[in-house]
């Protein structure tokens, strides 16, 4: 798709700004007493240190596609510094056509998940919409462990509002994004909402003060 047939939605900017500090912290709390471990750092260069420094190198990893990921530098540290085991990396010659049932079982149940959600509400909730629900497998039971880097701006006081955000903001900055990358249209298919994690330090939860991703 050329760059003259990209179709844009109009977003409500509104939710592109980092909550308060105080709102991040109300959240944070409310994570940790809903079972998730959470960290609070200051920039997107400080989440990629703590991640990159947290994760085995004797574990197969895979890095969702996130511009979270993307933007901090995260993604790249994972599937091609050669450090770490990356399932995409591993897979980059695969044929989609011939192994994807291969990819689609290995990439729901890798040891570890990195990613990032579209919303985390101030009651400890985390939401996350997906079109194909390619990630969501690995992040509700598939990997045995799992970590979400989430920029201020995805909290948000409510269910009701991380819903809202996800139609009016985050679907159609992933609409062009998808556009330019796929060639196609992006639709909110599928949405996960994790109120709780039961099995102890399964989850991480890194939340950034200031904005990053969509």
């Amino acid at each position: 798709m050329s760059e003259k047939t990209i179709i844009t939605l109009p977003a409500d900017e509104t939710f592109a700004v980092a909550a308060s500090a105080e709102s991040v912290e109300r959240a944070a709390e409310a994570l940790r007493g809903n079972g998730f471990a959470v960290h609070i750092v200051d920039t997107a260069a400080d989440a990629r240190e703590l991640v990159v420094e947290s994760l085995p190198t004797d574990k197969a990893i895979l890095a969702s596609t996130s511009e979270t990921l993307r933007l901090s530098g995260i993604q790249e540290d994972i599937d091609a510094s050669g450090r770490f085991k990356s399932i995409r990396a591993e897979q980059a010659d695969w044929d989609p056509r011939a192994r994807g049932d291969d990819m689609r079982i290995t990439r729901s149940a890798p040891d570890v998940v990195v990613g990032s959600v579209h919303a985390v509400t101030e009651d400890g909730r985390l939401v996350t919409a997906s079109a194909s629900g390619s990630q969501l497998a690995s992040y509700v039971y598939g990997a045995s462990r799992t970590v979400w880097v989430v920029g201020a701006q995805k909290v948000v006081a409510d269910l009701d509002t991380a819903l809202r955000r996800i139609e009016t903001y985050t679907l159609p900055k992933e609409d062009v994004r998808a556009q330019h990358a796929y060639g196609k249209r992006s639709v909110v298919a599928k949405i996960l909402i994790n109120n709780r994690e039961v099995v102890p330090q399964r989850s991480t939860v890194v939340l950034v003060r200031e904005a990053i991703g969509f």
